[in-house]
C-alpha cells in the first residue's frame, strides 16, 4: 500500500479491497475468518465494490472517488466526512447509513435506498504534529451534494439539515418526511419529487423545478422559492364546495347506474382534470367507461373496481391502490403511475362490438416502483412506459408491446424475462 495524495491516507489496491469485502461478507453470514472491513482514512479511488454487501462498514473519511459501489448493499455503514465525488451508488442499499459531511459532487445516486439515512452536516477534526486541532476537509467543504444525481431515489425521513445540494437532480425521488431545514437547493429538480410531510422550513429553493412534486403537508416556512417552478405541484386537498362534492357524487351514482343497465338508466359521467381526491365510495364500484383524463387521483383507492375501456389517460395515479381491478382496454397514455399499486389487475384487451379487442394503454406512461405483481398485462401497450424499479413478479407480458419501454432495475419473473428476451 502506498501514501495517497490526502497525508496519511493509505491508497488501497483493487485486491486490498476486495479482500477485506470478502472477509466482511463472511463476518456477515456468520462464517469463520470473517472481519469487519474497517477502510477509514483510506484512499479506495477508482475501485469497484459493486455488488458486495458492505453493511455495517466504516469508510470514515475515506477517499473515494469514482469508487464503483453500483447495486451494493451498505446499511448502516459509516460515510461521516467521505469524499464519494463522481462515486457510482445507483441501486445502492443506504438505509441508516451515516453520511454527515460527505462530499457527493456528481455523485450517481440513481434508484438508491437511503431511507433515515443521515445526510447532515459534518466535519472531522484531527491533530497535527504540534497537538493542534484542525479541520480535515476534501477540498469542497462538508455536508455538499452539487450535481448530484439522485432521481428515483428513496430519501423518506433522511435528515439533510443544511445539506448543499445545488443543482442535484431528485426527480421522482421519495422524500417523504426528509428533513431540509435551512438546506440549500438552489437551482435543484425535484421534477415529481413526493416531498409530502416534508420539513422545508428556510430551505432555499431559489430556481428549482418544483414542476408536479408532492408537497402534501410539507412544511415551507420561511422557503426562498423566487423563480422556482411550481407548476402542477400537489398540495392538500381543500376541503370541497358542498355543491361541488354533490354534483361530482351524481355524476358517479349516475355513471354507475348506466354502467349497470348497459346504458338504458343514467348517463356517462365526464370528470376531466377535476380533482377527486375526496370522492370516496371507488373500491369495487362499476364505473365501466369512465372518462376522467387529466383527473387528480393521487393515492385514491380503486381497489376492485370495474373500469374497463375508461379513459383515464394523463391521470396522475401516483400511490393509487389499484389491486384487484379490471383495467382491460382502459386508457393510461402518459399517466403518472409511480408507486401505484396495480396487483393482480387485469391490464389485458377488452372485447367489443364486433368481436374486434381493444388493448390496453399504458404508453409514455411513468410506472417507477409500480407494484404490478401478477398483472395481466397481455397485448397491453407498454411503448415508451417508464417501469424502472417495478416489480413485475408473475405479470403476464405475452404479446405485449414494450418498444422503447424502461424497465431498470425492474423485478422480472422467467416468465416476463422470457418475454423480454433478457435472462432470468
Amino acid at each position: 500500500m502506498t501514501q495517497a495524495r490526502h497525508t496519511g491516507f493509505a491508497k488501497l489496491t483493487q485486491k486490498d479491497v476486495s479482500a477485506a469485502a470478502a472477509r466482511h461478507e463472511m463476518l456477515y453470514s456468520g462464517r469463520v475468518g470473517g472481519a469487519r472491513a474497517i477502510l477509514a482514512f483510506c484512499d479506495l479511488s477508482g475501485l469497484d465494490l459493486s455488488g458486495r454487501n458492505l453493511a455495517d462498514a466504516d469508510f470514515t473519511g475515506a477517499v473515494m472517488e469514482e469508487t464503483n459501489f453500483a447495486g451494493a448493499k451498505l446499511d448502516s455503514a459509516s460515510f461521516f466526512g467521505s469524499d464519494l465525488r463522481r462515486c457510482n451508488l445507483s441501486g445502492a442499499s443506504m438505509r441508516r447509513a451515516d453520511m454527515r459531511g460527505a462530499s457527493l459532487r456528481g455523485a450517481n445516486l440513481i434508484g438508491a435506498d437511503l431511507y433515515e439515512a443521515d445526510l447532515r452536516e459534518g466535519t472531522i477534526a484531527e491533530k497535527d504534529k504540534y497537538g493542534n486541532l484542525r479541520v480535515l476537509q476534501h477540498d469542497i467543504g462538508a455536508s455538499e451534494m452539487p450535481a448530484a444525481m439522485m432521481n428515483s431515489a428513496n430519501l423518506e425521513r433522511a435528515k439533510m439539515t443544511g445539506a448543499i445540494a445545488v443543482q442535484a437532480d431528485f426527480t421522482d425521488a421519495i422524500m417523504k418526511g426528509v428533513r431540509l431545514t435551512r438546506a440549500n437547493l438552489r437551482q435543484a429538480r425535484l421534477t415529481g419529487a413526493n416531498l409530502e410531510n416534508a420539513d422545508l422550513s428556510g430551505c432555499n429553493l431559489t430556481g428549482a423545478d418544483l414542476a408536479g412534486c408532492i408537497l402534501i403537508g410539507a412544511k415551507m416556512d420561511f422557503a426562498t422559492t423566487h423563480g422556482a417552478d411550481m407548476t402542477k405541484t400537489v398540495t392538500a386537498a381543500l376541503a370541497p364546495d358542498p355543491e361541488v362534492q354533490a354534483r361530482i357524487d351524481a355524476l358517479l351514482d349516475s355513471h354507475t347506474l348506466w354502467a349497470e343497465s348497459d346504458g338504458r338508466t343514467g348517463e356517462p359521467a365526464d370528470l376531466t382534470n377535476m380533482d377527486l381526491r375526496h370522492v370516496t365510495r371507488l373500491s369495487h364500484r362499476m364505473l365501466t367507461a369512465l372518462i376522467a383524463p387529466g383527473a387528480l387521483l393521487y393515492g385514491i383507492s380503486f381497489e376492485g373496481a370495474s373500469l374497463q375501456g375508461s379513459n383515464l389517460s394523463g391521470c396522475d395515479l401516483r400511490s393509487a391502490k389499484l389491486g384487484g381491478a379490471d383495467l382491460r382496454g382502459v386508457n393510461l397514455s402518459g399517466a403518472l403511475l409511480n408507486h401505484a399499486d396495480l396487483r393482480d389487475t387485469k391490464l389485458g384487451p377488452l372485447m367489443i362490438t364486433g368481436g374486434r379487442l381493444l388493448p390496453a394503454r399504458m404508453d409514455n406512461a411513468q410506472a417507477r416502483y409500480a407494484d404490478l405483481r401478477g398483472a395481466d398485462l397481455r397485448r397491453a401497450r407498454l411503448s415508451g412506459c417508464d417501469l424502472s424499479y417495478a416489480n413485475l413478479s408473475d405479470a403476464d407480458m405475452r404479446d405485449t408491446e414494450i418498444q422503447g419501454a424502461e424497465f431498470a432495475g425492474a423485478k422480472l419473473s422467467g416468465r416476463f424475462a422470457e418475454a423480454l428476451a433478457v435472462p432470468a
